[in-house]
């Protein structure tokens, strides 16, 4: 196997391409070896969901796309990232019992440390941002067909 795998997909930045990214990194990851069944696939289903659900919403409209960017390291470290062109970095709101929303970023950190891993934030060439989870690779055995 090679030293590191990639696979990127890049979708308009509506609502409707959050299940698309979802089913993107799911898929991606069944092929490296990833139950979907595993209790991994689930926490990063739900942290992509929120990754691009923040890349549609808080850009303003001011990032018509957003890339979804997933690698394997050496099969020890899996990354995670969703770019957009907007440059504000997302933010932790406090998690008033009143809003219904601002709980994304405290459900990603949460689930990243977890399972072991972590949330960075890196900006782009083009003035927007990437943001990554790294988490350790450890997939479980696939279930017997």
């Amino acid at each position: 196997m090679a030293d590191q795998q990639e696979a990127s997909v890049t979708l308009p930045s509506e609502p409707a391409s959050v299940p698309t990214a979802r089913r993107f990194v799911a898929e991606v990851l069944g092929g490296w070896g990833l139950d979907d069944a595993a209790e991994t696939a689930d926490a990063i289903r739900i942290i992509v969901s929120e990754l691009a659900t923040n890349a549609v919403l808080h850009t303003l409209g001011q990032s018509p796309t957003f890339t979804v960017d997933v690698r394997l390291e050496r099969e020890e470290r899996l990354l995670i990232g969703v770019t957009d062109s907007h440059p504000r970095l997302p933010r932790r709101l406090p998690a008033a019992v009143q809003q219904d929303n601002g709980r994304g970023m405290v459900i990603i950190r949460s689930l990243a440390a977890e399972a072991g891993g972590r949330l960075s934030f890196t900006p782009t060439a083009e003035g927007g941002k990437t943001v990554w989870i790294t988490l350790p690779w450890t997939p479980a055995p696939l279930a017997s067909r």
